[in-house]
């Protein structure tokens, strides 16, 4: 009996002892990666990200995560060293001006390994569109932040990472006062954010010049609240997308405004705006608009960049009749941390304390961006105490019938494939909750688990989270950097 326990403990020494050296030699080549990205994106403004998850800045542990976590959306885990061993390839072979999904390379390479010579035969293969082209950008387009609330933050902290100037550079921010106090506290709020983590990296206030610099972006501070007495050029700032994040100008006339300032030439709003300026949702309908004749656009509302997406997919397979889309929406600044006066009903009351109903614009929204929907949907809203990531639910009549099976796999493959995966995001875990998705940059996220489908197949109920602060942020870069004209290549 003692020969046999003793076995068992040198069984399970060796069986520890492994699985550490294994987890050691994958953080390695997790930080040999990590080095690869750096080279990429810095000298060859090359992004490489994981299903469309950032991974720049990021450290090996959670790089290793992401790859361990691919099983639970495309049925298994993926090896670090392929990502790492493909990253090299990349570099090899001088791909330039990209945004490549290596998640899906290293994919799509264990299924067809076979059919290439070696990994730089399987990278010529994949990216041919890109090899060897001309930037498809001639310089990075200035930007102006109108307006530095949630939303104008996480723009500036964004774009100073994302990019790394290369494509979209933050010059000035604009608000309604600057003072030298004032400049500390903006600066302090950028460096701190208690939802979405501290800044990854420098911010220094110079309250001298009026300026903060931030990772090597020297952001100018201008105080203002009538657009068209701004003078940009002033601040070496020309052919500028201002995007306003104030809420103020609603319509084409006042946000027009903002347009007879000296150095802004398109003008990008943050909220649905009225009239007939374009409502877009990015990855629906942003090439609808001629970039060349207008001039103002309205990136939507976050709720109605949340629900767009996989209001499309649905509608363009099974087809809708009609639905009701019901939103339990994180509290904003817009509401009272206690009971107190507010213009709107109910919104008044306590916010951390309670559960608010309230109304919401999605579903008319969603008929701008998908007119075949117009009259087929009603929506409300339930603001309830949680600071960040919302939840929409539709619950949808459909015109084909179907099953659960079939409608997860529809979801799955616009995750995944076409042109919605920067939007779409599927999630098979039974455990996510909401804080799960805080810092996620899709504008929604599919839980499968969560969805139903009545017993005759025409009634479907889906649950998306979405972070209605960071994934409607990024939705917003999306689109400046389509009306900016300075999209890199991708492969996703």
């Amino acid at each position: 009996m003692a020969n046999q326990h003793d076995k068992n403990l040198e069984v399970n020494e060796h069986s520890f002892n492994h699985s550490l050296h294994k987890w050691n030699e994958d953080e390695k080549a997790g930080l040999e990666f990590i080095g690869l990205l750096g080279k990429l994106f810095y000298d060859k403004s090359v992004e490489l990200i994981f299903f469309r998850s950032q991974l720049i800045d990021r450290s090996a542990s959670v790089i290793l995560y992401k790859h361990s976590y691919a099983k639970t959306v495309i049925g298994e885990a993926l090896d670090i060293r392929i990502s790492l061993a493909l990253a090299k390839s990349i570099l090899e072979l001088g791909i330039e001006n990209a945004r490549l999904d290596i998640g899906k390379l290293n994919y799509e390479w264990t299924r067809e390994k076979d059919d290439f010579k070696d990994y730089n035969d399987f990278i010529s293969g994949k990216l041919k569109h890109i090899h060897n082209k001309k930037p498809p950008f001639d310089r990075p387009r200035d930007v102006v932040l109108f307006g530095f609330g949630r939303i104008g933050r996480l723009l500036l902290r964004e774009l100073i990472i994302q990019g790394n100037g290369t494509q979209l550079r933050v010059r000035a921010v604009v608000t309604r006062r600057v003072t030298a106090e004032d400049i500390r506290k903006r600066a302090s709020l950028i460096r701190h954010d208690s939802i979405h983590g501290p800044f990854r990296g420098n911010v220094i206030e110079d309250t001298d010049n009026k300026e903060i610099y931030i990772n090597g972006h020297i952001v100018k501070m201008m105080e203002g609240s009538t657009p068209e007495e701004m003078d940009y050029e002033q601040e070496g700032i020309r052919d500028a997308i201002l995007i306003d994040n104030t809420g103020i100008f609603r319509d084409r006339e006042g946000l027009g405004r903002h347009l007879k300032s000296k150095g802004i030439s398109k003008v990008i709003f943050t909220a649905p705006a009225k009239g007939d300026i374009p409502n877009i949702v990015y990855g629906i309908n942003h090439l609808d608009v001629d970039l060349d004749k207008e001039n103002i656009f309205s990136a939507a509302s976050c709720t109605t960049n949340a629900i767009v997406p996989s209001l499309y997919v649905i509608e363009n397979i099974l087809g809708i009749d009609k639905g009701h889309i019901e939103t339990i929406h994180a509290y904003t600044n817009d509401q009272n941390l206690i009971d107190n006066y507010h213009k709107k009903p109910r919104r008044g009351r306590a916010a951390p304390l309670n559960m608010v109903i309230t109304s919401t614009g999605a579903g008319s929204a969603a008929a701008k961006a998908i007119p075949s929907l117009a009259g087929k949907l009603t929506a409300n809203a339930v603001r309830v105490p949680t600071p960040n990531v919302s939840l929409a639910i539709l619950s949808l009549q459909v015109k084909t019938k179907t099953d659960r099976d079939s409608l997860d796999n529809i979801m799955r493959d616009a995750a995944l494939r076409g042109k919605l995966v920067e939007q779409i995001r599927y999630s098979a875990s039974n455990e996510s909750v909401s804080s799960d998705f805080i810092g996620d940059p899709v504008a929604a996220i599919y839980d499968s688990p969560s969805t139903k489908v009545s017993a005759d197949g025409k009634n479907i109920m889906l649950y998306l989270w979405y972070d209605n602060e960071f994934g409607y942020a990024i939705q917003v870069i999306r689109l400046a950097k389509h009306v900016a004209k300075v999209k890199r290549y991708r492969y996703y």
